[in-house]
């Protein structure tokens, strides 16, 4: 999402790309076994960012209406193909490698997030791909003078986005042991909040890696905050929206 946001793209599809991932995963390991399964969940994603990057970056559709139609399609694929009944994982491996299971004392989400945050850091701040996502989000027209395919660099950043999102949804799955059309739903909004509380602005051209991580972070806190102060989902929704709200205008304020 953060390499989206500094292009000036968005992707509101993220978490029903989890839900739908996580199900086609644990379908395909109770079929076929461990590798497909994994296979399976990775193809998904990459299906669904080919399609965002195509109609973003070559169709010229904005990426708000391309992803909010995805999100509708991916949610309602994922109901219909499980009547919507959660799809158990009993792949023992599978749950220890992804989501449920520990290397040594630390647990196995949090070698993910290590290799996520690392990674997307080098991409964005020490690669030539990074520096051509932050030249098309902060000027389209200057970055295709200077050479760039900014029609390529959304493709792109949509495909990575879709995939990181089908990760997520396999780590659901690994740590809940099913999978579920109701996974990552709402995830859209925590990654977004967490992006520009980070420091990456919401026009594009400024993004941070390490930024997104301790927004995530202060996000974690505040879910963890509302459910210890005993307000209901809907209550949290509320709030969470305030938040996302205040974020955006301190962000263009700045």
């Amino acid at each position: 999402m953060t390499l989206v946001i500094a292009a000036a793209e968005i992707d509101l599809s993220v978490g029903s790309v989890a839900g739908l991932a996580s199900v086609v995963t644990a379908m395909a390991l109770s079929q076929f076994g461990l590798v497909p399964g994994i296979l399976a969940g990775l193809a998904l994603g990459a299906v669904v960012g080919c399609v965002n990057g195509a109609l973003v970056a070559f169709v010229r559709i904005p990426s708000f209406l391309v992803t909010l139609a995805m999100m509708g399609i991916t949610f309602g694929i994922a109901q219909w193909i499980t009547d919507s009944a959660p799809v158990p994982i009993l792949d023992m491996n599978y749950v220890a490698n992804f989501g449920g299971g520990n290397i040594g004392p630390i647990p196995g989400l949090i070698i993910w997030m290590l290799l996520f945050v690392v990674g997307g850091a080098l991409v964005l701040k020490k690669m030539r791909f990074g520096r051509q996502i932050l030249a098309t989000g902060a000027n389209p027209v200057a970055a295709e003078y200077s050479g760039i395919s900014t029609s390529w660099v959304r493709f792109r950043v949509m495909l990575i986005c879709s995939m990181g999102a089908a990760v997520a949804g396999m780590l659901y799955a690994g740590r809940l042991m099913s999978g579920r059309f109701q996974w990552g739903a709402g995830d859209e909004m925590n990654a977004i909040a967490a992006v520009i509380l980070g420091g990456t602005a919401l026009a594009g051209g400024r993004g941070s890696v390490v930024g997104t991580f301790f927004g995530a972070l202060l996000m974690a806190t505040i879910n963890y905050g509302l459910i210890l102060a005993g307000l209901d989902t809907s209550q949290q929704q509320i709030i969470r929206g305030i938040i996302i709200i205040l974020a955006v205008a301190l962000a263009r304020k700045d």
